[in-house]
């Protein structure tokens, strides 16, 4: 910071030091305008219309064991993504793909949470034109991070169904995997005021339909269900009913009422960050006996042991 700047800064009694520090940042490797850097020199413009109107997609994977983890699928939504946005980048899918394993290997993670993301930048002329933008891709790599933490895995989250409403489908494609989570935050908070862990969010008909970063499914007499509606369709969730489908379980997309979740003899959550994740409680009462149901324990033993099969994995480039 100059000397001018600084003094300003500090004439205004204000201004929390906590802004002014510049390693608040987690471990690990980025990838910028063709350099790779400390996450803590990774930055962009104020002016980027990622920064200023959400207008960006991204998708990120995670690597388990120093083995990326169904990489195909994350790229592909990725890819589709930009398409619809009208975004372009100056790499194809083999270059990605190097880019995410140098950001891992230089980071030495062998448990990474893994991002490759897009914003339409900004114009050198600051133009509200959309086409004048120059799109901007970037990378990054940190340690492996979970929507439950260890003791919420063992024993199962508590949930609160929020009344906000997720941006209807008419809006914003929620196949597009996008940064709009003021929804999904104003519902945390909900949860948070409640005294429960994270938040599950309506859809514009009222239905159950997502959490922030995660799908949501229930178990009722051994069958599955998971909202089909104004969802995101996670990777995970995929993962689940290509589980289910090994496994002889029946899983469908469907809608699924607030009275469906809370009577559900099972629930389970479902993000990149935490795989296949237990829910014991919803609004203060418990799911059923208030224990990780058989099926959810089942189909998480599943999840992980894939985490080493060469069909759904791929080892990372380490120096």
């Amino acid at each position: 910071m100059s000397q001018v700047a600084a003094t300003t800064v500090k004439s205004f009694p204000f201004v929390s030091e906590r802004h002014l520090d510049p390693h608040a940042y987690p471990d690990g490797i980025a990838f910028l305008d063709g350099q790779y850097l400390p996450m803590s020199q990774a930055k962009i413009s104020v002016l980027d219309w990622g920064f200023l109107h959400s207008d960006a997609t991204y998708d990120t994977v995670h690597v388990w064991d120093g083995r990326f983890f169904r990489l195909d699928l994350h790229l592909d939504r990725f890819f589709g993504g930009l398409e619809k946005l009208r975004m372009a980048i100056p790499f194809d899918r083999d270059g990605v793909v190097e880019i995410l394993h140098n950001c891992v290997a230089l980071s030495g993670h062998r448990a990474a949470y893994v991002e490759m993301l897009c914003t339409r930048g900004a114009s050198p002329s600051f133009s509200r034109d959309p086409r004048q933008a120059i799109n901007r891709f970037m990378a990054f790599a940190v340690p492996f991070g979970s929507v439950a933490n260890a003791e919420q895995l063992r024993s199962g989250l508590h949930v609160a169904i929020s009344d906000k409403v997720r941006i209807p489908p008419a809006s914003i494609d929620p196949s597009i995997k996008n940064y709009h989570w003021l929804d999904l935050v104003r519902g945390l908070y909900d949860a948070y005021d409640r005294g429960a862990d994270t938040a599950l969010i309506l859809d514009f008909n009222g239905n159950v339909a997502e959490g922030p970063g995660f799908n949501v499914f229930c178990v009722k007499d051994g069958k599955l269900s998971t909202p089909a509606v104004g969802v995101l369709p996670g990777i995970t969730r995929r993962t689940v009913f290509d589980l289910c489908a090994e496994a002889g379980l029946s899983a469908v997309a469907t809608d699924v009422s607030m009275a469906a979740l809370k009577t559900a003899d099972e629930v389970f959550i479902t993000s990149t960050a935490g795989g296949i994740m237990p829910v014991t409680r919803i609004d203060g009462a418990p799911v059923a006996d208030g224990k990780v149901g058989a099926v959810t324990d089942r189909l998480m033993a599943l999840y992980w042991k894939r985490h080493a099969d060469p069909a759904w994995t791929s080892a990372v480039r380490y120096p």
